[in-house]
């Protein structure tokens, strides 16, 4: 399966900020970090649902 790259810069540092924190911090919420990062790069409802996507399928995290 192919993945496909965010065109936003703001999105685009949401994704390396929360994999970032992620492997410094493994058990962290994911969802909590989403929604930090979201508040931080100021992402569109759009880019959210796409970057909590994107970081679940990435981590193979369950809903």
């Amino acid at each position: 399966m192919s993945t496909v790259i965010p065109q936003g810069n703001a999105l685009k540092k949401a994704i390396a900020w929360v994999s970032e924190k992620k492997t410094a911090q493994p058990d962290q919420n994911v969802k909590k970090l989403v929604n930090d990062a979201c508040l931080q790069f100021d992402l569109s409802p759009k880019d959210s649902e796409f970057l909590l996507r994107f970081v679940k399928e990435s981590l193979n995290t369950p809903s």
